[in-house]
């Protein structure tokens, strides 16, 4: 693997807080991979393959689309509760106890939704399917690579989300010809054997490698009352608040235009088959916003490039609020909204190491997510009831493209002064090199 090029913020980020345990090139190639595998199955059978089958169960089962979409709705809302302890277990003890017993609490979950008679089970299934996107997600892969990455972090980051991205092009169509031919509740059930048969196992056997924490967190009493004194200073600083608000009204705008995404396209004149290829194809979007991703950021400073890429999600998704409906620019659209959404996916993983450095990563990153995640939880429902009031899911993307711009807004006030400060310096720098 080569080393990317890093920004001001993210060399300063790096030297002031140097990451014990990090792995060799061997060591990290083995988890990246693993890592990356387990994503692009967890991604797609616990989040994009309901985005593809949703309108079916409703069909099948009789149950509101309100019904249905709130059932996933709480499943989010899990995943922000469990979030937080999920971080600070990873901090002190490492991902792979977690994220295995994550990957075995998702096979009943989605057993359940599958097989559910009622409404009942079916909402305790997306129950135990929350708690399981909570340490099979996101979060806890970055937390992994943030601590195992050490210097090579974003360009570990970058690779597992490049895997990841290509998720729902790969579930969602696969979702959607299953539900075709077998029914939704097969089309779950068989893609409940990558669960089993990929991620259980790569989690227990691919992240055994040596967890080493700082002395913040394995000294004394003394010691943890500093860290945690340091975590509590962090959080309750504006520019934490600021990024924790503009992070989760993106979350919400982000995931509402995901989950709609098929519904509006359908409204559009476009084949739900089709619908669901376009949403498939926003992966590819996000693959080619994140292979650019180092040099983006080497580019711009932490503020510029948060705020540059929450203004690409507001435009693209007014764009497809506004663009006539021809199936080929409405793809083509989704694809450059879902390269937006793939670079933010990188600026929020390195959110919290180019501000405030890697210490305590997980369990900062778990407050940082957690709202976010109540966001998106809200998000499949806020979309449906947005459409419902104002007519037409086409003027429920417009809101939910001026709630991004707000977010935008929000990320000009999320970075440290100190740390604007060092940046503009190492800037100066550079150029005086030069």
């Amino acid at each position: 693997m080569t080393h990317p090029a890093v920004s001001g913020e993210t060399a300063a980020a790096q030297q002031h807080d140097p990451q014990p345990g990090a792995l060799d090139a061997a060591g990290l190639r083995r988890v990246v991979t693993v890592l990356s595998t387990v994503q692009i199955v967890s991604w797609g059978v616990l989040y994009y393959a309901f985005a593809a089958v949703q309108s079916s169960i409703t069909t099948d089962t009789g149950w509101s689309s309100v019904a249905v979409t709130g059932a996933f709705s709480l499943a989010q809302l899990c995943s922000g509760g469990a979030g937080i302890w999920v971080g600070r277990h990873i901090d002190a003890y490492g991902p792979r106890r977690v994220m295995t017993a994550a990957s075995l609490t998702a096979i009943p979950g989605i057993a359940a939704v599958a097989l559910a008679p009622n409404l009942a089970v079916f909402y305790l299934g997306w129950m135990l399917t929350g708690v399981a996107m909570a340490g099979t997600l996101y979060p806890p892969a970055f937390a992994a690579l943030t601590h195992w990455g050490g210097t090579r972090r974003v360009q570990a980051l970058t690779t597992l989300t490049l895997v990841a991205g290509l998720a729902s092009t790969v579930f969602a169509p696969l979702a959607s010809v299953l539900d075709d031919a077998f029914g939704w509740r097969a089309a779950y059930l068989v893609l409940l054997t990558g669960l089993v048969v990929v991620t259980v196992p790569l989690h227990w056997w691919g992240l055994g490698l040596p967890w080493h924490v700082g002395h913040a967190e394995h000294a004394g009493s003394e010691h943890r009352e500093h860290a945690r004194a340091r975590v509590g200073g962090v959080a309750r600083s504006a520019p934490f608040v600021l990024l924790t608000l503009a992070n989760a009204l993106t979350g919400l705008a982000v995931f509402a235009v995901v989950i709609n995404l098929v519904p509006m396209l359908v409204e559009q004149g476009m084949s739900r088959n089709l619908a669901a290829v376009a949403l498939g194809l926003g992966g590819v979007g996000q693959v080619a916003g994140r292979l650019g991703y180092a040099r983006f950021a080497a580019a711009t400073s932490v503020t510029t490039r948060g705020v540059l890429v929450l203004a690409g999600v507001a435009v693209s998704t007014a764009a497809l609020a506004l663009a006539p409906p021809a199936p080929g620019l409405l793809i083509v659209l989704g694809m450059l909204l879902g390269l937006a959404r793939g670079v933010y996916t990188l600026v929020h993983a390195t959110a919290v190491t180019d501000r405030w450095g890697p210490a305590s990563y997980g369990t900062l990153n778990g407050i940082l997510s957690a709202p976010a995640l109540v966001a998106a939880a809200v998000a499949p429902f806020a979309g449906a009831m947005l459409a419902e009031m104002l007519g037409s899911y086409a003027n429920a993307f417009l809101v939910l493209a001026g709630v991004a711009g707000l977010a935008a807004v929000l990320m000009l006030g999320a970075t440290p002064v100190d740390r604007r400060r060092s940046a503009f310096s190492a800037r100066r720098a550079r150029r005086g090199e030069a």
